[in-house]
């Protein structure tokens, strides 16, 4: 099993940033496959990024691609993600997931989920 707990969320005015942290326990973390998905309000969970284990290949939706960054710390069982350029679209509760294999962008295919941390971006 693995944990994950997510957190660094907030209200932000649009054009901010916020970095949100995502902290693994159970497993070694540097096996997995992490990933941030989101979820709007009456919308179904989308992918947003992956990054494999080592860091070396990065996925990323096409809305967010430029703005938000995936990166993680092996050491510190740490996945992060950096948005900049926020915008009122990006309004959601984003969630932190892991899969053993290689980057997929369907939800279905993570076996591990946290609990999600609100992002709200105002206009």
């Amino acid at each position: 099993q693995v944990q994950l707990v997510e957190s660094g969320g907030g209200l932000v005015q649009a054009g901010g940033s916020l970095r949100l942290s995502c902290v693994a326990s159970g497993r070694t973390f540097n096996n997995y496959v992490m990933a941030w998905f989101r979820q709007a309000p009456g919308k179904e969970r989308e992918f947003v990024t992956a990054i494999t284990w080592n860091g070396e290949s990065t996925r990323y939706a096409d809305s967010v691609k430029g703005r938000f960054t995936i990166s993680r710390d092996n050491a510190k069982n740490t996945v992060f993600l950096q948005m900049n350029s926020l915008k009122p679209e990006d309004t959601a509760v984003y969630y932190c997931a892991a899969r053993f294999y290689g980057i997929a962008t369907g939800r279905a295919m993570y076996d591990y989920w946290g609990q999600g941390t609100q992002v709200t971006v105002s206009s």
